[in-house]
């Protein structure tokens, strides 16, 4: 009696988890490791920005906003161009006449959580940045619970915790090696700086999952590049024409800027495609790994000290990753009919994401109902 009991508590903590249809077959896909590498792919683009940024400082060159209008500025003349060609309900003219106001919005946090985090470097440490940078998960899961109506199984929040534990231990590494840079002029403003860019990020990115799973990935990035080119533009005349007139240019640093441009035109360009496969979360815990692969290239052009926490933490941030993955999410809502689109998988991602609902609640109905004496 008492072994049935327990059995079917069990079996009742699996289905709360969401771990009662997995097997190591199950959670070992192709699909799942298609979803790491592509996630490390974006890791590796932050990593090139990073670098280049690092080198922009080094030559005495400071222009956040100079680099994010050039990056907003590519995405104008490629993904605006291309909709601005489009006919049907949802060609440019519509967009703007109906939607203009939601994409301003996606803009200015966009922009803004930008430059928020560059400009906290002049304020606090690279240790609070890299820790507080992390409030963006939870805000974002917040975000995602009562605007989008996911729903997290348990095993989500122990991954995220095993995810943040990573993160614990590559700042551990951090101090241990020396590398508590930055400064700490007025650590309270840079640490609010802080925490003002995780939470424009996470409206950003819980709009940007929305757009490109219901609307279309070109719409999205069309948007952008129109409404941060505009934004990122009067910022940069207001706050940055003097930085940029002092610049020294030659090829050196001209090639630095291509470079950040490039990479950051590609995060953008790629990160749509990775979120409508999985969801904006899990990029987000896909892009913790991004300070490690920095330190790894700081190891070799900046010697950096290395120390066996950053394998440690890279293997702990990869583990949380797996896990969150493993079980799918689901809405706790139908979601709204895709409008007409140029994206042929925009009409077919809220069905999938829909019936993988559906047939979680039918696998939980059927195993209660078995373990019912």
């Amino acid at each position: 009696m008492e072994g049935a009991v327990e059995e079917r508590l069990c079996g009742k903590m699996k289905i709360g988890c969401g771990l009662h249809r997995y097997n190591l077959r199950d959670v070992f896909t192709w699909s799942l490791l298609k979803t790491i590498l592509m996630g490390q792919v974006l890791s590796l683009l932050i990593c090139g920005t990073a670098v280049s940024c690092e080198y922009l400082t080094h030559a005495k060159v400071e222009t956040p906003m100079l680099q994010s209008f050039l990056n907003y500025a590519l995405l104008l003349f490629t993904y605006t161009t291309h909709l601005s060609t489009r006919t049907g309900d949802r060609n440019i003219l519509q967009i703007l006449k109906t939607n203009w106001w939601r994409y301003l919005g996606m803009a200015i946090a966009d922009v803004e959580a930008n430059y928020a985090v560059v400009k906290a470097y002049q304020f606090t440490t690279l240790t609070s940045i890299q820790l507080l940078d992390c409030f963006v998960i939870p805000v974002l899961m917040l975000l995602s619970w009562f605007f989008l109506k996911t729903r997290y199984r348990v095993i989500h929040f122990v991954a995220v915790a095993v995810c943040l534990l990573g993160v614990g231990a590559m700042v551990g590494a951090d101090i241990l090696a020396g590398r508590d840079q930055g400064s700490t002029s007025d650590v309270l403003l840079g640490d609010g700086l802080v925490l003002l860019s995780a939470v424009l990020y996470a409206i950003s990115n819980m709009c940007q999952e929305h757009t490109v799973k219901n609307l279309s990935r070109v719409e999205f990035l069309g948007m952008m590049g129109l409404f941060g080119t505009l934004i990122s533009g009067v910022q940069l005349v207001v706050l940055e024409t003097r930085a940029v007139g002092e610049i020294k240019w030659d090829v050196h640093i001209s090639m630095l800027f291509v470079v950040y441009t490039l990479c950051m035109y590609a995060l953008y360009s790629f990160m749509p495609v990775v979120m409508k496969m999985t969801s904006a979360t899990a990029v987000n815990l896909s892009l913790l790994t991004a300070d490690l692969f920095s330190l790894f290239c700081g190891l070799f052009l900046f010697m950096y000290k290395f120390s066996a926490l950053y394998i440690v933490s890279f293997v702990v941030i990869t583990v949380g990753f797996i896990m969150f993955n493993a079980v799918p999410t689901y809405s706790a809502l139908p979601e709204e009919p895709a409008e007409a689109s140029d994206d042929p998988e925009a009409q077919s991602s809220s069905d999938q994401l829909l019936l993988s609902a559906d047939n979680d609640t039918q696998r939980t109905e059927t195993l209660t109902a078995n373990d019912t004496p």
